[in-house]
């Protein structure tokens, strides 16, 4: 990756950054399980609404978008779900973010 004041510069993976993005995707997994169960919706009730696969959303919930890596769902995909879950984007988002820009 290339440091945006330095082109020529290649730094390497952050592992900090990533355990960082990690324990924030983890956080968000456990934010929607704690809505959803809030809201008294399925799983497949929450995927249908907010236009996923019910696949997809479980792997949000879990936190990971395949084995051992970090879920980071789109943004369109994080408005509809706060929609269907009746929250504001920034009451189902965790705090703190991690500080990404490293990356």
């Amino acid at each position: 990756m290339r440091r945006p004041n330095d082109p020529g510069q290649v730094v390497a993976r952050d592992e900090q950054v990533d355990a960082e993005w990690a324990d924030f995707a983890h956080r968000l997994a456990v934010r929607l399980r704690q809505l959803r169960s809030n809201a008294g919706l399925s799983q497949e009730d929450v995927a249908y609404r907010a236009g996923l696969a019910r696949y997809t959303y479980q792997r949000y919930e879990k936190g990971e978008s395949r084995a051992g890596v970090p879920s980071n769902p789109p943004l369109r995909s994080l408005l509809a779900l706060a929609r269907v879950l009746g929250v504001e984007l920034a009451e189902m988002v965790p705090e703190p973010a991690p500080d990404l820009r490293v990356r």
